[in-house]
């Protein structure tokens, strides 16, 4: 054994144990308050790269089931209002077997008609009032964005401006602008003319034909703003004052433009919603929606059906005839087959989707099972190892204890 006094060998490597083993007994109680085996890049590289791309297919996995329980509540809205009009077609069966008797005269088929001219005006406002989120379903599409009504990239609408050419939404009208124009309860590939004068404006749509007319109010305070709603036809004008003289005669003005810029349209959407059912990008389900409304519907099972109501319902009675009444059965049986296909359709996209998110949830159990296995720390493991470092570390104390010691062994050498 040699004695030293300048260098202390022993408690040099005494306290390089006890430090290593201070590090590996801290690092056992942050995984053990954490949980986590990995906390850090450097506890295992590798590890940490898998397990983060094991957690956002995870999220993005019960995610996806979340959406497609959406797009299932999105089905059930859209199949509740079939529901109803296939009742209200199969009402006006009823009606048209009972129009087809010629135990009937003119004036009971009349009041048969009429009847039936009631039920195929609901049976639309049931298919446009259908919406999930704001989105019509039962119109053949699915969005009523804005589009331009002519060339160009802005939204065409009289800003009132003194070039009289068309102006971006938010251009000044006098004292006053439009801050906001929504059509989402709009019909999609419609165009909408305004016209007025004073404080009165009529908005019409071109398709139809259909109008609505408000009376503008002026906005008192300058940053005031006020929204006319166009219930019937689902289009929203927000303005907003810059001044408190900004008039009702300035909102109609703005809206009224002489310069050929007096439109809106809305786009045509697809009556296809996609749904976003899986992970990873292309994992989608496609969902049809059809137009099933009877009057500008794009299904001759339907419109034929309102053609010939209209006709077997005209006033004066000269189309209320048992052989109209005869071939109104005929139309409306291959409405009830058509609507029938539709909700089949819905109704199997739904059980699909239904599998999907058993799928989808099974698939994140057993990922997450994956990164627990990766990522998460064994407590039973990891508590013996902290006991372990424990042991080490009292015995690491009292032996460098004993090695400080050792110098003072030499001076008794000294006498």
């Amino acid at each position: 054994m040699s004695l030293r006094i300048q260098n202390n060998i022993e408690a040099f490597n005494a306290h390089r144990q006890l430090v290593g083993t201070s590090a590996k007994l801290a690092k056992s109680m942050e995984r053990l308050s954490s949980g986590y085996r990995i906390n850090r890049a450097a506890d295992d590289a590798a590890g940490l790269a898998i397990s983060e791309k094991l957690k956002s297919q995870v999220g993005g996995l019960l995610q996806a089931a979340r959406n497609s329980g959406d797009g299932i509540s999105m089905i059930q809205t859209a199949e509740g209002g079939m529901d109803e009009i296939q009742n209200m077609l199969q009402r006006m069966r009823d009606l048209a077997v009972q129009a087809s008797n010629d135990t009937l005269g003119t004036g009971e088929r009349m009041n048969i008609g009429q009847e039936l001219d009631a039920l195929r005006t609901e049976a639309d406002n049931v298919a446009n009032r259908t919406k999930f989120n704001g989105i019509g379903l039962l119109q053949g599409q699915l969005s009523g964005n804005l589009a331009t009504s002519g060339t160009g990239a802005e939204i065409q609408v009289g800003f009132c401006l003194s070039s009289g050419a068309a102006a971006s939404l938010g251009t000044n009208v006098g004292n006053g602008q439009i801050s906001a124009i929504d059509v989402s309860g709009a019909t999609g590939g419609r165009t909408f003319k305004f016209t007025g004068s004073g404080s009165t404006v009529t908005l019409t749509d071109e398709t139809t034909g259909a109008a609505q007319q408000l009376t503008l109010a002026t906005i008192a305070n300058s940053g005031d703003s006020s929204t006319y709603d166009f219930k019937g036809l689902g289009v929203k004008i927000t303005y907003k004052a810059l001044s408190a003289s900004f008039t009702a005669a300035d909102q109609v003005k703005g809206l009224t433009l002489d310069s050929g810029h007096d439109e809106l349209a809305t786009q045509a959407g697809s009556g296809a919603a996609s749904l976003q059912s899986g992970a990873n990008a292309g994992d989608s389900t496609t969902v049809n929606f059809s137009d099933i409304r009877l009057n500008g519907g794009s299904h001759t099972e339907m419109t034929d059906v309102y053609t010939l109501v209209g006709t077997f319902a005209a006033s004066g009675g000269a189309g209320a005839t048992q052989t109209n009444a005869s071939s109104l059965i005929s139309k409306l049986d291959t409405a009830l087959g058509f609507m029938s296909t539709e909700r089949a359709k819905l109704g199997a996209v739904q059980n699909r989707l239904e599998h999907s998110i058993s799928s989808v949830k099974s698939q994140a159990a057993n990922l997450d099972a994956s990164n627990s296995r990766i990522r998460d720390v064994d407590v039973a493991e990891e508590s013996g190892a902290m006991a372990r470092s424990n042991i080490l570390m009292q015995a690491g104390v009292s032996v460098l204890s004993q090695a400080n010691q050792t110098p003072q062994l030499a001076l008794k050498l000294l006498g």
